[in-house]
């Protein structure tokens, strides 16, 4: 493992309410400088993200529904193509938490196929949010499998919002019970690396982290 390829795993992150566009602007020069995968902003930000990361491999990331996914379908559908329009390359949705406790998994389906639909036909990317500290087990595996029949492109642990984060029994489980070609993100709580290379050998291949300065100089102490 190299320190490029840490890099390469991690969606640079900054979704706080109270950042400042100091803030956001910082992150997307750390994340151009690192190599990261992408920067993970809030919505409004974009566009000018976008074009701070133009030229460059770094992508354009951002949220829908967040982070308590409630937001009715077509708030969620309109939010990925005012994203996308934008700029946005990939989309973190949050899945409606509420209806997966109500197991309406009929209305679970077609909110993220609705999402993945518009974000496809663009060409951007589309994860999953599952909120995993709120959900049993069974829960978990039937959102992988409807995630899996959709064809999303990731499945992630938490918004980093809820309860609790990323663990590596999650990371197993979800990677276990989705297709392969779904791969699968870790995202709240990591801010080590000793912890970010727990979720890839539990099977994440991106990691979403606010840490992650902290993290790559931890690497390049470690692996030089």
């Amino acid at each position: 493992m190299t320190v490029k390829e840490i890099a390469k795993m991690i969606d640079h992150t900054v979704l706080s309410n109270t950042a400042t566009h100091e803030t956001f602007v910082e992150a997307c020069e750390f994340a151009k400088a690192n190599g990261c995968a992408s920067v993970c902003i809030c919505p409004f930000f974009v566009a000018e993200c976008a074009k701070l990361l133009q030229g460059t491999e770094v992508k354009t990331c951002t949220v829908i529904g967040f982070p308590h996914g409630t937001h009715s379908t077509a708030a969620k559908v309109a939010e990925a193509k005012a994203a996308i329009a934008d700029g946005a390359e990939e989309l973190d949705m949050v899945v409606n938490v509420s209806k997966v406790k109500d197991g309406d998994w009929g209305y679970v389906k077609s909110d993220i196929a609705a999402v993945t639909l518009v974000s496809h036909a663009a060409g951007a990317s589309v994860k999953v949010i599952f909120e995993n500290c709120f959900l049993t087990d069974d829960e978990k595996k039937q959102l992988c499998q409807i995630c899996s029949e959709v064809g999303v492109d990731f499945v992630k642990t938490s918004t980093g919002f809820g309860t609790g984060g990323a663990t590596a029994k999650d990371v197993r489980l979800m990677r276990d019970n989705s297709k392969p070609e779904v791969q699968v993100k870790a995202a709240g709580g990591i801010r080590t690396l000793d912890q970010l290379l727990e979720m890839y050998e539990a099977g994440a291949t991106r990691m979403g982290c606010s840490r992650s300065a902290a993290v790559l100089e931890e690497a390049k102490k470690r692996f030089g």
